[in-house]
């Protein structure tokens, strides 16, 4: 009976979010995939649908502006401190001079009593960088929390930090599509963070590039349904990936036998590897998924329709992705070439017709280490049965940066506003 019971309360969480589309960014009665049932969100468990049924208990709209105005600063924790997004997440706040009266830095165990360089306020005792074991403990008493460690880490730490008063912005994929998580890019959507409950999710790296890349595109046009090749450098596995690509690389220069991959299925060196995560029954994988779920909850966009190919390349940093949009209403190649001109967090760099070395279109090596998203290649898509309402075009950006770090930091100063 207890069990009926329960089977009953989570059939009622679930309806009650079918009766929410601005929340949760889907249609009352259309699943988000085809793949999912009508009463659930895109990889929903038991343990989901409970966490968004007390997120939707607590307040939302909190900030962190009355902290700062009180102390100066915020007592912030990056959790996954020693991987290479936890590492580009402390830059980013010590470039960004976000207010900070205590930064804790934590990882694994096996880390616990490492320093990490701080390269910013020199406020912060070195002491304050010294790494501690990722715990519910090593939170207490934290104002903000930036994520950047595994999904069962995630679930296992943040929804407790939050109820003792946290916000966490999370880069894992672990709460992205639960409907009472706002899953936020600035350039497109600030505005939803006002519906956080305490966690506010940072999209994927591919997804973030392409929003930003489009949505100028999409205000001015609106979007049917998009077509996407993602070229994925090696840094979207974290440092093992680039150790990885590094060690094939220098075996094949020196002429020695290429160590056995284990960052990636397959020697990824000279190759391309079309599979990033597992597949589906209709032989799409997770990756190529999280661009139209994702999609559709970022825009508002619960019909948007995405087909997608990830793969992974032997380039060390940066994410190219080629995209085509099929609009609702007819945009001319140079109508898109001005308003990205001046979009914010894009860069357009579409050139393609002067001679070298002035030819300029988008490529990793530009885009490494920086924050926006280049676009060029824009042009008519000549397979449109309209080709004044479909457009091609190319984009690159910094995965490690602005597909990660810097969007999480972005996403924690609007709620310093």
């Amino acid at each position: 009976m207890a069990e009926m019971e329960r089977d009953r309360e989570l059939e009622n969480a679930a309806r009650t979010m079918r009766t929410a589309p601005v929340a949760a960014g889907v249609a009352p009665d259309e699943p988000i995939s085809e793949l999912e049932p009508p009463s659930a969100f895109p990889g929903a468990t038991k343990e989901l649908i409970e966490l968004n049924a007390e997120l939707a208990k607590l307040p939302k709209g909190g900030t962190l502006a009355a902290k700062v105005a009180e102390r100066g600063g915020l007592d912030v924790a990056v959790v996954g401190a020693t991987g290479a997004v936890g590492r580009q997440m402390i830059d980013c706040l010590a470039e960004r001079n976000f207010p900070l009266t205590r930064l804790r830095v934590l990882g694994s165990a096996r880390t616990a009593g490492q320093s990490l360089p701080w390269p910013g306020n020199a406020s912060l005792a070195a002491g304050d960088l010294t790494l501690a074991e990722g715990t519910a403990e090593a939170l207490e008493g934290v104002d903000l929390i930036l994520g950047a460690a595994a999904n069962d880490i995630a679930m296992e730490l943040y929804p407790r930090a939050v109820r003792e008063g946290a916000i966490v912005v999370d880069n894992s994929s672990a709460f992205r599509l639960v409907p009472e998580v706002p899953l936020v890019v600035p350039e497109i959507n600030a505005a939803d963070v006002a519906e956080s409950h305490g966690i506010i999710a940072n999209p994927n790296c591919a997804t973030i590039i392409c929003l930003v890349a489009v949505w100028p595109l999409v205000q001015k046009a609106g979007l049917r349904s998009m077509v996407v090749s993602t070229y994925q450098a090696a840094s979207g596995a974290g440092r093992r990936g680039m150790e990885e690509l590094v060690a094939q690389e220098a075996a094949l220069a020196l002429g020695e036998p290429v160590p056995a991959p284990s960052a990636f299925a397959y020697q990824l060196a000279l190759n391309l590897i079309p599979q990033i995560g597992g597949f589906d029954g209709r032989g799409y994988t997770s990756e190529e998924m999280k661009l139209q779920n994702e999609g559709r909850k970022i825009m508002h966009l619960p019909k948007l329709r995405v087909g997608c190919t990830c793969v992974r390349v032997p380039v060390m940093r940066s994410h190219a992705e080629s995209v085509t949009l099929r609009l609702e209403r007819p945009l001319t190649p140079s109508e898109a070439r001005e308003l990205l001109r001046d979009a914010p967090g894009v860069r357009l760099v579409d050139e393609p017709a002067a001679e070298p070395p002035a030819r300029r279109y988008p490529m990793p090596l530009d885009t490494s280490d920086q924050d926006l998203v280049y676009v060029g290649r824009i042009r008519e898509d000549l397979a449109a049965e309209d080709p004044s309402r479909g457009l091609e075009l190319w984009c690159c950006g910094d995965q490690i940066r602005k597909g990660a770090a810097s969007n999480t930091v972005q996403i924690a100063e609007l709620l310093l506003r």
